[in-house]
Order: C-alpha cells, then structure tokens, then sequence
C-alpha cells in the first residue's frame, strides 16, 4: 500500500529511542499523588484537583516516548479533570496536537470547545486536541495512548487542521479500528524498539490518525489528494484577509464576501465547525485580545479592546467572559502568575527553550 511519507528523520538501526521516561504515583504519600501528577503534566494542560481527591490518593502512570520529533505516551488514571485555560494558551510555546486514544475507559466530557452538533459526548474513541485552543476534560478512569504531532505536519495533510479541535472519532468509524490496533501494538513494542524501528512506528501511527480524520477516507493512499483543496483554499484566503483587517469595527461576513468575491453559501458552509464565518471573526479577535492581554500587561485594556474592533471596553469585557468564563483582567493576573511560576521552575525553563529552538529550526 502506497503510504505519504512523514518529514521524520532516518537513523542508523543501532541507535537507542530519543527519549523514554515512566512516571508512577505510588512513588509518593497518598496525600501527594495527585499533586504530583499534576505537577507531571503541568507543562501541557491543568489539573484540577479538590480536596477529597487530594485525600483519597490518586492512582496515574505514564510512560512516554519520543523519536524523530513525535512523541507517544501511554497513560493510566482515575477520573480527574484536565484543562488548557485561555491563560495557558496565550502564554505557552507548545501549538501541536494531541490525539487521545480511548484503549480503556471513554472520552469524558468535553467542553470549551466549538463542536457540531452531532459530536458525540463520552465515547470509547480517539479525540483531537489543538494545543492552541482552550479546552476542559471532565475524565473517567482510562487508559489513553496519546500521540503528539506538530502542527506544521498536521497542517500539511490536513488541509483545515484549525477545525480538527475537539473532534471525536467513536471507534467504529473509519480507520478508527486499524488506529487502535496499531497504537496497542505499539504501546507494547516500544520499549523493546530502536531509534529507527521507533520512528517507523510512530510515523505509521501518525499517519493512520491523519487518514482517519481526513474528510476522505481514500486519504489513506495519498493524503495531499484531498477532495476539498478548493474549499480549503477559499478558506485560508478568507483567513489571511480576517487577520489583516482584524482591527476594523466594519469586518463582517457580508464585507469579505464581497471583498473577496466568494460564494456566499460556500463560504459559511466552509466555517460551520467553527460556528459560522461571523463566530470565527468573533473567536480570533477575543484570542489575539487574550494573547495581548498576556503579553502587554501595562496597555490598558480598553485600547486592546478598541484597536481590535470591539465598540466599547463593556462590550468587550461581555464577549470575553463568554467565551473562556474569565474576566479580561482576572486572566491578565492568572497569565502573569503563569509567566512567573515558568520563569522560576527549572523543568519549564528548559521546555520553554527546546520549543523555542524547534520553532527557530523550521
């Protein structure tokens, strides 16, 4: 079978894994466990414990592996919660997708996410998370395999990969099965794999999880042969024209259509994961306002308001608290906290760094 091929490095067979870590919560105190699981994963998403959890002790491992610029994990708890708050996005470097999938338990409950309206809610699937948007998992006891790919690999084989966020597969769907056998078998092959056989691997891995969430299931063969590149196309015009005006009190849908001289129908079609074309302009103006909040804390907040097209700091504030259920300033105050706990953790210093240096490779 004629497979695309992933931009992942080759490596002599004799080399050992890049990476290759495991994490348990019965190492510590019981009263300790699920702090430090959230202390494990803090550099990628939230945990929000109460204090019962805290008293009762929180059973979670987590194996991780890495090669050729993917990374695999294999983990195991019980219920908890997990978040990627609007504060977290707009002050971290790492914009790649997670892929969930559900070998044992379900999906949870997902929310802070645009999803349509015949999404399924807690299943037995594999769901995709973009690490540039906000999210909050309502988890039951699981254990998920989760492969983390860069965006500018999703990006090229998915022609709107902004749109995968918060989507779920239920495992009956297709290719969700050649997924889940895969990601077992390699679960259980990792460990024992080199350099090279590990990168062969996760790059077959990935690339069933492309195929899977493509719109054409034929993706599989060739997964640059989208049948929707002209929509796709439309729809990146129409986003680097939302960013170029994004400051214009008068950016509507009805002015770009006409701008751009689009099909009307067409082009609302295209935006439908996202709640329409009028919704999306809505979503970058508040997050470009969530990222200037985080990284000019000394502006005040009527001018980033104001330079974005909102009519007033009032209805800006609104809008805000609407979409991430956090005040302007309440969010300014917790990326600020944020910003300080990475400036003064050593672990967070150094992802900061690797990301950076990721960034300035490409």
């Amino acid at each position: 079978m004629k497979r695309t091929e992933l931009d992942i490095p080759s490596c002599p067979p004799s080399s050992p894994p890049t990476l290759a870590t495991r994490f348990s919560t019965l190492t510590f105190p019981r009263e300790r466990q699920l702090l430090a699981w959230r202390d494990r994963v803090g550099h990628v998403v939230d945990v929000l414990p109460d204090k019962d959890q805290i008293a009762r002790g929180f059973a979670g491992s987590i194996d991780l592996h890495a090669a050729g610029g993917l990374v695999f994990t294999q983990a195991r708890t019980e219920a908890l919660v997990l978040e990627r708050s609007i504060a977290r996005v707009s002050t971290d470097t790492r914009h790649d997708f997670a892929f969930h999938v559900y070998a044992e338990g379900e999906s949870g409950h997902i929310s802070g996410v645009r999803k349509k309206r015949s999404a399924p809610d807690s299943v037995r699937g594999i769901a995709v998370f973009d690490l540039n948007q906000r999210f909050r998992i309502e988890r039951p006891a699981c254990r998920v395999l989760t492969m983390f790919l860069p965006r500018s690999v999703v990006a090229a084989h998915i022609g709107d990969c902004d749109a995968l966020h918060g989507r779920v597969l239920p495992e009956d769907a297709p290719l969700a099965r050649e997924v889940f056998r895969h990601f077992e078998a390699v679960a259980h092959a990792l460990p024992t794999l080199n350099r090279s056989e590990a990168i062969d691997a996760l790059g077959g891995g990935a690339q069933l999880l492309l195929a899977a969430f493509a719109d054409n299931a034929d993706a599989l063969h060739d997964l640059h042969d989208l049948r929707d590149t002209l929509r796709f196309a439309a729809k990146r015009q129409v986003k680097r024209y939302v960013e170029t005006h994004l400051h214009r009190a008068d950016l509507t849908p009805a002015k770009i259509v006409d701008a751009l001289g689009l099909d009307r129908e067409a082009l609302y079609r295209a935006f439908e994961q996202e709640g329409g074309l009028r919704a999306y302009i809505g979503n970058r103006r508040l997050r470009e306002a969530a990222d200037k909040l985080a990284r000019f804390p000394d502006r005040p907040v009527a001018d980033i308001a104001m330079g974005l097209g909102f009519k007033s700091t009032s209805d800006f504030t609104r809008a805000f608290y609407r979409a991430f259920d956090v005040t302007p300033l309440d969010m300014r105050l917790r990326a600020q906290d944020l910003l300080r706990a990475a400036a003064s953790d050593p672990v967070m210093r150094m992802h900061a760094a690797h990301s950076r240096g990721v960034r300035g490779s490409g």
